[in-house]
């Protein structure tokens, strides 16, 4: 039986960094939400990859809507992104509701994940509990290409990856979620969703590289370099960020 795929998911492991030194496969693992999970799916990722952690940084509404399956042994937090932010584009719901440039929104929503207090207390205690030798995460959104993708690409910035790998992993989720963003279109246009109203919603399932690129220019103009966002932004310091890169960095 062919294990059918979970949508958006892949480990953050195999790229290589400025010095050299290999990021770990097999202990950070990025997806969309864990809704409906078949049980051989669950399998592979609690026995099989042996994930012991799962991150889900979505909203209240989000979650009680879509809950996670939660395999044996593993535990679940939760890490509410966007809790108090002003623009909060990222979820279906406000998708379909949201009127106006869909590309100007998300953009908004960017600025949102680099400054809302929500973000970057959730990125600094998402980065802070995978502080853990050898135990598998796997943290998601909604999509897993916003909140999730803002998440991995911090990961791969403080590993020092270069910028051409971590804007590619963020793309890719567009290839990762064809299928599923067609599923999502189809049910709305039986719904009664209008052709200009699907067109919008089709945009905002997708990621752009002018999103991230906001994400990491706003750290730039309100914090300066990102070290400097690490410590002033997120308020890790300089042992956590050590520790972080000696536990998923090859030697």
């Amino acid at each position: 039986m062919t294990l059918k795929k979970i949508t958006n998911f892949r480990s953050l492991g195999g790229y290589q960094n400025a010095h050299g030194q290999m990021v770990k496969d097999g202990l950070i693992f990025r997806s969309g939400q864990l809704f409906e999970l078949e049980d051989d799916q669950s399998h592979y990722l609690g026995q099989t990859l042996g994930i012991k952690h799962i991150v889900d940084m979505r909203s209240d509404d989000e979650r009680t809507e879509f809950p996670d399956t939660v395999w044996e042994g593993a535990d679940y937090a939760v890490l509410d992104i966007l809790k108090d932010a002003t623009a909060n584009n990222a979820s279906l719901g406000r998708m379909i509701t949201e009127k106006g440039n869909v590309h100007e929104n998300m953009l908004a929503t960017y600025e949102q994940l680099a400054l809302s207090d929500s973000a970057k207390t959730g990125y600094r205690q998402f980065i802070q509990g995978l502080l853990r030798p050898n135990e598998p995460t796997i943290f998601h959104c909604f999509a897993g290409k916003d909140r999730t993708g803002v998440g991995a690409a911090l990961i791969l910035k403080i590993l020092d990856v270069s910028e051409q790998d971590i804007m590619a992993d963020y793309l890719q989720t567009n290839a990762e979620r064809t299928v599923a963003n067609e599923e999502i279109l189809a049910g709305l246009k039986e719904r009664g969703f209008t052709d200009q109203q699907l067109k919008s919603i089709g945009e905002a399932l997708k990621v752009d590289a002018d999103y991230l690129r906001r994400y990491f220019q706003v750290i730039d103009q309100q914090f300066g370099p990102f070290q400097q966002y690490l410590r002033e932004g997120l308020k890790l310091s300089a042992g956590e960020i050590a520790q972080f890169r000696d536990l998923y960095l090859q030697k």
